[in-house]
């Protein structure tokens, strides 16, 4: 069912076109979507925990149907710009005990946010994360990049945002059997803010928030897919290693998207863990 919207909605709920919908006193599922995708990219899931959760999904601003012209190049110059919309979504809508659903660098805009609010968050739900993309030869980290592989990705990104869309979604998405999953991201890219997209990507790519993880208090699963393109076997190692209260389940699907192209799969491993814990 879809949840009626608060009587007086406020700039934050159509600035990032919140939608509602679920069990209206069902404990609180927060759906964040990654690069380049809006909320619609969830709806193969949702079915999965509509009859017992609130669902709250939204739009990144310049993604979707949100409010474009919010978007402040020096807010969201950092992935914290995000987190923070996360947060005064939450308090908009006064929700506590979330669990964050966060895919792809959403999965880093919900432990951003998790940081700043711990009482906010019940569970963290990080779908395919990385908290950066670059190999760090340094620290011996094993992002699956070199920085070079990023900024070529970038400029063809720059040159034209259509056209990488369309070589780049297949690639993300895998599952060559499914074309239709593919067609799907790419018009999920193509219905994003080109120019926003274009800013969003350096942000996303050439983040890194490994310092942030130590400080999570929050329960986290982990779901790492097979053959992922963005986030090698390695990040999902890493990470488990790095969040204090966290669980790993490998996914049995491949790309970067499961909740597109494994519904069932995902959304077990979410209900597990959400049954029996960390």
């Amino acid at each position: 069912m879809v949840e009626a919207a608060p009587a007086t909605v406020s700039p934050v709920i159509r600035r990032n076109n919140v939608t509602l919908s679920g069990r209206p006193d069902g404990p609180v599922m927060l759906f964040a979507h990654g690069f380049g995708c809006d909320q619609d990219m969830w709806r193969r899931l949702l079915p999965h925990f509509a009859e017992d959760h609130r669902l709250v999904l939204f739009d990144h601003v310049g993604a979707g149907r949100s409010d474009a012209s919010a978007y402040d190049r020096t807010k969201y110059g950092s992935l914290d710009g995000y987190a923070a919309d996360l947060l005064e979504i939450c308090a908009a809508l006064d929700l506590r005990d979330v669990t964050v659903v966060g895919h792809s660098v959403s999965a880093m805009i919900s432990v951003l946010a998790a940081v700043k609010e711990p009482g906010r968050f019940a569970h963290l739900i990080l779908v395919a994360p990385s908290p950066r993309y670059t190999n760090d030869p340094s620290s011996g980290y094993v992002g699956g990049f070199s920085r070079e592989d990023i900024e070529s990705l970038l400029d063809s990104l720059d040159s034209n945002y259509f056209a990488w869309a369309a070589a780049l979604a297949p690639m993300v998405m895998g599952n060559p059997d499914e074309p239709e999953l593919a067609e799907d991201l790419r018009g999920s890219f193509c219905r994003t803010n080109p120019s926003i997209a274009r800013h969003f990507a350096r942000v996303t790519f050439l983040s890194d928030t490994r310092n942030e993880l130590g400080k999570v208090r929050t329960s986290s699963l982990i779901l790492q897919c097979s053959d992922d393109l963005l986030a090698p076997p390695e990040v999902g190692t890493y990470l488990n290693r790095q969040l204090e209260r966290s669980s790993l389940v490998h996914l049995k699907a491949a790309g970067h998207c499961p909740h597109v192209s494994a519904p069932e799969a995902t959304a077990a491993a979410i209900r597990q863990y959400l049954t029996a814990g960390p």
